[in-house]
């Protein structure tokens, strides 16, 4: 995985090593890539204008590893992941949600780029060298629509310390989201910051997550990417066969999306299932759920 600083060599900059991004923080420049070409399209799900400045100011930008078939159906996904979690977080928050926390924020910019109800305050949390990266950025830029919060933490630590002290409040119902994010993570690693969420979460919360789905983690498709992205120091190491029971035995009402019921993304993938008979079983799973009362 390339080592990330910005282009300006100034002292000043070279000077923040913690602004270098490697290993699993180094994926979001993939992801960054993707949604700055996404941005580009005519027929674009979404418009992220800060992607393409992030790609600017950074020194490398690597690309996911290997060229099999999820690597060319991967900008697709990303999109219509992007737009399905724009969705949700937008509608939880209409009705009434005060508060977004997104685990392992990367470079995400929904805080600046979605049309947020008013007083939503956003959390980001992620490693203290994304945000050093992040901030020189989006600083220069338009602030905020909803009231941005960084949160340097270490997710494989007590990152909920960091949260609390950063302002937000477990009594408050929080649209949780964690895109592009478990399968890094070991399960017992996955066990114990769902447990986390869970103690944080006021009846009302609604959670969005991305899975991969154990029943296709060896199809002729997805077994090349899963060795691809091993061979490259950034495995993915937790998969789900029953999400929707995972999730439930962890106090969460969650159902599985079916996204070609999505008018965006069947016109989108159209072109992959014709190419492609048999990738319509979703090896990606896209996850909402909700605390019920009585969850915690």
């Amino acid at each position: 995985m390339p080592m990330l600083l910005p282009h300006d060599d100034t002292p000043h900059e070279t000077e923040s090593a913690s602004a270098r991004l490697d290993g699993v923080s180094g994926t979001a420049l993939w992801t960054v890539r993707m949604r700055a070409q996404e941005s580009a399209r005519a027929d674009a799900l979404f418009d992220d204008p800060l992607a393409a400045e992030f790609l600017t100011r950074a020194r490398e930008v690597g690309t996911p590893p290997g060229s099999g078939l999820l690597q060319q159906v991967l900008p697709d996904w990303l999109a219509v992941r992007t737009r399905f979690f724009d969705d949700h977080l937008l509608a939880t928050t209409r009705a009434g949600c005060p508060q977004v926390v997104l685990l392992g924020a990367g470079l995400d910019t929904r805080a600046h780029r979605l049309d947020w109800p008013a007083s939503v305050d956003l959390f980001e949390v992620d490693l203290p060298a994304v945000h050093a990266f992040k901030e020189r950025i989006v600083a220069a830029h338009t602030p905020a629509v909803a009231r941005r919060v960084p949160v340097p933490a270490d997710l494989l630590a007590d990152w909920s310390g960091a949260l609390l002290a950063a302002g937000f409040d477990p009594e408050r119902p929080t649209a949780w989201l964690c895109e592009g994010l478990l399968f890094y993570l070991a399960p017992e690693a996955v066990d114990r910051l769902v447990a986390t969420v869970g103690e944080l979460s006021a009846p009302g919360s609604s959670l969005g997550a991305e899975c991969l789905n154990a029943d296709a983690a060896d199809s002729p498709f997805v077994r090349p990417w899963l060795e691809a992205l091993s061979g490259s120091g950034t495995p993915w190491v937790w998969h789900l066969a029953d999400a929707e029971h995972w999730w439930g035995e962890r106090g969460w009402d969650a159902q599985v999306a079916d996204l070609l019921s999505l008018p965006y993304a069947l016109e989108r993938f159209a072109p992959h299932l014709a190419a492609h008979p048999g990738l319509e079983k979703q090896s990606m799973l896209l996850v909402t759920a909700t605390r019920p009362a009585g969850g915690r």
